[in-house]
Order: structure tokens, then sequence, then C-alpha cells
């Protein structure tokens, strides 16, 4: 074995697997370069620390479980003017996340509100943030399952360890009593630790029929708007106009 080898080997062993995969090209730039043994010793941990910040970014987005590559890039705010694209970037500070604030998008199917909520779950992933999206009904079963096992505190403690969760389409289909407490357990426990992003097409004054005016429904939409930025979304179904000018 080489000293070149050797070394790495050595980089490995404590686990600066990125200098250890990547020593011979790094070398071979220091030397191209006549770096001072200083300058060498930066290129090192800069090269781990940025390998470390991308392969973190990715465990992110994968455990994120976005359920489309959709882009704040590619919004179409001519379409949408019930939201400005000044007032979608100064969210993307992300002080709503430290502040363990939430955000609500209402309005009618087709808007855009989930691609909103994907496209800051998307920034706030590359931010650092670690990000989850859950439909409604995805997020409702996996609350009811955990609680038929006896185990829905242990489920939302794990839901709690991100800092955002997204909740996309509340209020598109019914739900029974013991989701609804289920959900109130969830919105409890994340109120004021965790934020928030919720898309949903009804808005708070019809919250109560919704929930069968079930009592859990004011409760839940206090802890929902409290420190919240609330957006109304108006217009035509983007995917209807597509459809029809095609």
């Amino acid at each position: 074995m080489s000293q070149l080898e050797h070394t790495s080997a050595q980089y490995r062993s404590l686990r600066l697997s990125a200098i250890g995969r990547d020593l011979v090209g790094l070398v071979s730039q220091a030397e191209a370069n006549d770096l001072s043994h200083l300058s060498f010793a930066q290129m090192l941990a800069e090269h781990e620390i940025a390998e470390r910040t991308r392969s973190r970014i990715s465990r992110h987005h994968r455990q994120a479980g976005l359920p489309l590559d959709k882009h704040l890039e590619d919004f179409d705010y001519r379409h949408q003017t019930t939201i400005t694209k000044r007032q979608v970037n100064a969210l993307l500070d992300f002080g709503f996340i430290d502040n363990r604030e939430n955000v609500v998008f209402i309005g009618p199917p087709g808007v855009g509100k989930t691609h909103l909520a994907i496209g800051i779950g998307q920034k706030a992933i590359q931010a650092g943030y670690k990000v989850l999206f859950r439909t409604a009904l995805d997020l409702v079963e996996d609350l009811e399952l955990a609680e038929m096992k006896g185990q829905l505190k242990k489920r939302i403690s794990q839901l709690a360890k991100f800092d955002m969760l997204i909740i996309d389409e509340l209020g598109y289909l019914p739900m029974t009593a013991q989701a609804r407490f289920n959900l109130f357990q969830l919105v409890n426990a994340l109120y004021e630790y965790r934020s928030i992003i919720l898309t949903t097409n009804k808005d708070f004054t019809d919250w109560g029929e919704f929930f069968h005016h079930d009592n859990v429904a004011i409760p839940i939409i206090d802890r929902v708007i409290h420190h919240s930025n609330i957006f109304m979304l108006g217009g035509e179904s983007y995917r209807l106009k597509q459809k029809t000018s095609s």
C-alpha cells in the first residue's frame, strides 16, 4: 500500500470519508496550485464540509417525501394574481420556521396551493431544514394506524422531529371522530414548537361544518392560525386552463 493509499484509509477511519475518497485529486490540485500547508488544510476541511452538506440535503430530500418536483421558479404568478412573488419570497428567509409560525394556503382546487407548498419545502431543505410532506388523507391514516397499535404518542414524537410539516389538501375528504381527535393531538404537539404549511380548500368559517361541529374544530383552528401567515388564493384552476387550451 502506498503512503497516499494509507493516508486515505486513515481519513476514512476517522470518518472523513469525502477526504479519504478524493485525496488523490485533492493532492494533485494542491500541487498544481502550489498551495501552502495551511491552504491545503483549509481545502481539505472545506471539501469535507461541502460533501457532508450535499449528502445531508440529499438525505433530507429523500426523507421529505415530496410527491412532485415542483419549484418556485416555475410558479406562474401571471395567472395567480391573489399572491405575489414578493410575498412568497418574503417567506424564504425562513423566519417563520425559526419562530415556529405556520403558513396556510386557502383556495379552490388547481390554483397552485400544493405547488407553492412543495416549492417552499424544496427551498427549506436546501437551507438545511428537515421537512416532511403528507397529504391530509395519508397523515390521518398514519395517525389512525399508530393509534390502533397504541403508538400515537410515539408517532407524533417522530413527526415532531421535522422542522416543518406540510399537510396538503385538508378538507377534501371527511374524517371520522377519532381521526379528528388524532389530528388535534398532532397539531397541539406541534403548536409553538414546529411549523406547518397547510393547504386547504376550506375557509376557516367552513371548518366547523367540515369537522361536523366537533369540539376539536375550534382548538385546531386556534392553534393553526395563531402565529400564522395566511394566503387566500383565487382564480381559475391551472389544470383546467391547461386542459381547455390544449
